[in-house]
């Protein structure tokens, strides 16, 4: 482990499904697991100061402010909690199960997707649904917000665009440019475009302009893959994260790698050294100062080997030779 790089005390027990800094803060950071917690940490003291326990996995989790989390899971209900009270309140629920949950500062509301193929807005301090939002029948997979905009990536390979201030109707449907699924969709800090990743070790760089200009500078890339003797080994691209200053990104692999993008250039900034299991999920602070790396072991449809590596969290302080474009 490189000097700028530390590993965080009592980690989540199964599949880590989030890790998010707070707004404007990288001292403190919420987890949510499969082991049916949101975990509130305090990175100064390197501890855990508050944990929320649910009978069923946690698929996502936000912060509201800095004292305030909320999370969404496999039942369907999306809670509010207080670090300060150390209290929760359930706050409203989907048809289906919750798979991702964003707090949208544009309207200072919570948008959660969910595999009911809806996204809805929630009024926190009423503890009420301002809208529900069908995403042309797919699950919700995916889903970032930046401002106003927002980009949703669904089961059929589908991405919907919306705008928060105009929400009768979605702005854009595409179809994705990667043939497999989708695993991760963030939207570039300008709001210009998005960077998408598939379960097929590849990566989508796609601007939303349609000028025939702009649209020539979209592409697509093969990454996360290892080559040993003559077959190619490819592996899911789960985590996808923008540094908000330099607008280049990193995305995390079942191949327990981490790489650092320069999407303009085209090109690799930086891989870091291999960690002990895949990456599940990824998370740059609001200045980039901080990365946090969330491993476990992403491998559902079959029983673990024996010797599975617990999950991690890794807090990581980059340079600007790693993140910076050149």
């Amino acid at each position: 482990m490189s000097p700028s790089e530390f590993k965080l005390n009592n980690p989540p027990e199964d599949l880590i499904s989030a890790v998010k800094f707070g707004q404007k803060s990288n001292q403190y950071l919420a987890a949510s697991s499969w082991d049916g917690t949101v975990r509130f940490y305090d990175l100064a003291a390197n501890s855990m100061r508050q944990k929320f326990v649910q009978e069923t996995p946690i698929l996502d989790c936000a912060f509201m402010d800095i004292v305030h989390l909320v999370s969404g899971g496999l039942d369907n209900k999306l809670r509010l909690y207080d670090v300060n009270t150390q209290t929760e309140n359930l706050v409203g629920a989907h048809d289906k199960p919750i798979r991702c949950v964003e707090y949208a500062d544009h309207v200072n509301c919570i948008l959660t997707g969910s595999w009911d193929a809806t996204v809805k807005l929630w009024d926190m301090r009423e503890k009420r649904c301002l809208g529900s939002y069908e995403q042309n029948n797919g699950k919700v997979y995916s889903m970032s917000v930046i401002d106003e905009k927002i980009a949703v990536a669904t089961s059929d390979r589908k991405v919907l665009i919306w705008d928060l201030r105009k929400m009768d109707n979605y702005l854009m449907k595409r179809e994705s440019s990667l043939k497999y699924q989708t695993r991760c969709i963030r939207l570039i800090p300008n709001k210009e475009g998005y960077v998408m990743s598939s379960i097929e070790g590849r990566v989508a760089v796609e601007y939303l302009d349609h000028d025939p200009e702009v649209q020539r500078r979209k592409f697509a890339f093969k990454c996360h893959r290892n080559r040993d003797n003559e077959v190619e080994k490819i592996y899911p691209v789960n985590a996808v994260s923008f540094h908000n200053v330099y607008h280049t990104f990193a995305t995390g692999g079942s191949d327990c790698i981490v790489n650092i993008w320069d999407g303009f250039n085209k090109k690799r900034l930086c891989q870091f050294h291999e960690y002990d299991t895949s990456i599940s999920s990824l998370n740059f602070s609001n200045d980039g100062s901080a990365l946090v790396i969330g491993c476990s072991y992403m491998d559902q449809g079959t029983e673990p080997p024996p010797s599975v590596p617990n999950p991690a969290i890794y807090i990581r302080y980059p340079t600007d030779q790693e993140t910076k474009q050149k």
